[in-house]
């Protein structure tokens, strides 16, 4: 895509790595030996120096908005009393349409009006409406919580995933699936890992229970406040400062640009397809496991906590991993068969191994807990998804692909929220699990039908 702002001046970079101006422009002094080296080690991770405080803002927003991740349900149903449970899934079942929506909106407007001020947009919603929803919960209205919850949904994937956004507008083509890896260890570590990590401290810190749990998502706003600032105060690259959309596209074409590049390039939808069903299961084990785990197996909320804490910090520790090595072995072989393949036995291992082991032992928690563990390692196998879909647009149409596979990531809360209320009453929990292995099966079918078009990575594919 062409570069439409005339402000920004182009840079050339010689081989030592060191960006030099255009002719005609002074050159601006060498920089120190140990900035050089910081540089240079970033960027050998695969992290775009520019934009590393952006990858620590993430991780703080994240972070925030992770500590309720595993107990939220609960906590709204017991706040709403008698008949809880099913107002509190409608709940989060309408947070998940309003992460759908958002997420779509962080890839179109990031391109109109730039990542930065989209990121900074998505904060202010998350804050006010957290303030919002917290003071609606003490009422029981069921249409108040709902409400706030919803709007507050918007909140976290203007902010992520214009920040992703970003990063594919900013790495070379050669390091993309690495530095969407990146982006996924800052992401995960904040939610659910380092947020349920925090929600072990702050729980009973804060007097347990519900009132604990109230006050560390009172909490939260503290440190979305802080991940926000860190990217607007830290981050001065300048792609993601104003409009990356050519000056020619219409406000009306950049927001529908998402849906014309899937009905002309039908390789990117299903690309989409498959990133959607990606994160899903987790989203809905957010849903069904803390009874499972805390109440029917007899562990505890500590001990879910816990468990969610180690099977995502699996996570983190793999997703740069999984990004290089798709850079390395091809993109669509590494999403294929770790991603899909692996990530669907590690799903039925975090399912069945809790069952098979004694109720609230202590080894049999362990053991369950390294069962899922598999299951957050082998997910992070499908972070090369993040430079197929654009790979299978073209570079006229990234920005466009990007809003897309944003929606797909932002997508999956809602998907995951939506398989357990349709298939929770029938086929109970169990019933949820192999759902989810059924669509990890389709996308296997359709992605040995996918090439990504030659030259677009560095590997084989």
């Amino acid at each position: 895509m062409s570069e439409p702002r005339t402000a920004r001046t182009t840079t050339l970079t010689p081989p030592n790595g060191v960006t030099a101006p255009e002719s005609g422009t002074a050159a601006p002094p060498p920089a120190p030996p140990a900035a050089a080296a910081r540089e240079g080690l970033l960027a050998r991770l695969g992290i775009p120096h520019p934009l590393r405080w952006g990858f620590l803002g993430v991780l703080v927003f994240m972070t925030g908005d992770g500590i309720e991740s595993n107990f939220i349900s609960p906590h709204i149903a017991a706040a709403l009393g008698s008949g809880g449970v099913d107002s509190a899934a409608m709940v989060i079942g309408l947070y998940g349409v309003a992460v759908l929506v958002a997420s779509y909106f962080a890839g179109v407007l990031s391109e109109l009006w730039g990542p930065r001020r989209v990121m900074t947009i998505g904060a202010v919603l998350w804050v006010v409406f957290q303030v919002a929803f917290l003071a609606a919960l003490p009422t029981a209205s069921v249409g108040l919580i709902a409400l706030t919850y919803f709007l507050r949904g918007l909140g976290f994937p203007l902010f992520a995933f214009s920040f992703l956004c970003w990063v594919n507008h900013t790495v070379a083509r050669e390091r993309n699936a690495t530095a969407v890896g990146w982006f996924y260890v800052v992401f995960t570590g904040g939610l659910p890992t380092l947020g349920s990590l925090i929600a072990i401290g702050t729980i009973p810190a804060f007097g347990g229970g519900h009132t604990g749990e109230t006050w560390s998502m009172a909490l939260s706003l503290l440190l979305v406040a802080v991940g926000w600032a860190i990217v607007r105060f830290g981050v001065h690259e300048p792609t993601g400062l104003g409009r990356i959309a050519p000056r020619s596209h219409s406000a009306a074409r950049v927001i529908a640009s998402g849906i014309e590049v899937c009905v002309k390039r039908p390789k990117v939808l299903l690309a989409v397809l498959i990133r959607l069903v990606n994160t899903a299961p987790e989203f809905g084990m957010f849903v069904i496991m803390p009874a499972i785990i805390g109440t029917e197996l007899g562990w505890g909320q500590s001990k879910w906590l816990t468990m969610t804490v180690i099977v995502y910090a699996g996570n983190i520790l793999f997703n740069a991993f999984f990004g290089a090595l798709g850079d390395r072995i091809g993109w669509i072989r590494t999403v294929k068969w770790f991603g899909i393949g692996a990530s669907a036995i590690g799903l039925l291992a975090w399912w069945y191994v809790p069952h098979l082991v004694p109720a609230g032992s202590e080894w049999g928690f362990w053991l369950a807990t390294a069962a899922g563990t598999v299951f957050g390692i082998m997910l992070a196998g499908f972070t090369p998804m993040g430079a197929i879909v654009p790979a299978f647009a073209g570079e006229e149409r990234r920005g466009a692909a990007m809003a897309m596979y944003a929606t797909a990531a932002g997508g999956a809360t809602f998907l995951g929220n939506a398989v357990v209320s349709a298939v929770l009453p029938w086929g109970g929990p169990g019933g949820v699990v192999w759902t989810f292995v059924g669509l990890y099966v389709l996308a296997f079918v359709v992605l040995s039908f996918l090439k990504v078009p030659e030259g677009a990575e560095a590997a084989g594919h």
